[in-house]
């Protein structure tokens, strides 16, 4: 059965994952990336080096974000979002997005870009000390679709 996601079901796919893929586009070039991010209020946060996502985003902030729940090819549920890209300058706003960047439950195996801090999986003491870039895509529009197997599969 192949559906379309309610609005409680978009928010818990945003909120329980920790890899999304990001889209953004300028001069004719279109790049998704894949971005390890935390989810809060309608808004996206993410921790990164200076480099070709934040060079096209900074030319055009209008952005599109993409995350996936998948089982297996035929139980998965999928969100798209829109919205627009803001880099967190200001300290308290900055802080913010870092604590909401802390407090995810990742694996313990991680990438060193999830691992922003070398006191991780630990917070630093003063978060702001955190290098990079710190940002937010408020997200303005969401939509979702699923496909869910009715009774028993193939393979159980």
């Amino acid at each position: 059965m192949l559906g379309v996601l309610g609005a409680y079901e978009i928010e818990e796919v945003l909120a329980n994952h920790y890899i999304g893929h990001l889209g953004c586009h300028a001069d004719d070039v279109t790049y998704v990336v894949p971005v390890s991010y935390a989810y809060h209020d309608d808004c996206i946060y993410g921790h990164t080096e200076e480099g070709k996502k934040i060079r096209i985003m900074r030319q055009n902030p209008r952005v599109c974000f993409q995350v996936e729940d998948m089982k297996d090819m035929a139980n998965w549920k999928s969100v798209v979002a829109w919205g627009e890209y803001q880099e967190l300058t200001e300290p308290a706003e900055r802080r913010l997005a870092l604590e909401k960047l802390m407090g995810r439950h990742l694996p313990y195996i991680a990438s060193r870009t999830a691992r922003f801090s070398p006191d991780w999986p630990f917070s630093p003491e003063d978060l702001n000390n955190i290098k990079g870039i710190v940002y937010r895509i408020k997200l303005e529009e969401k939509t979702g679709r699923f496909e869910k197997v009715e009774g028993p599969s193939f393979f159980t």
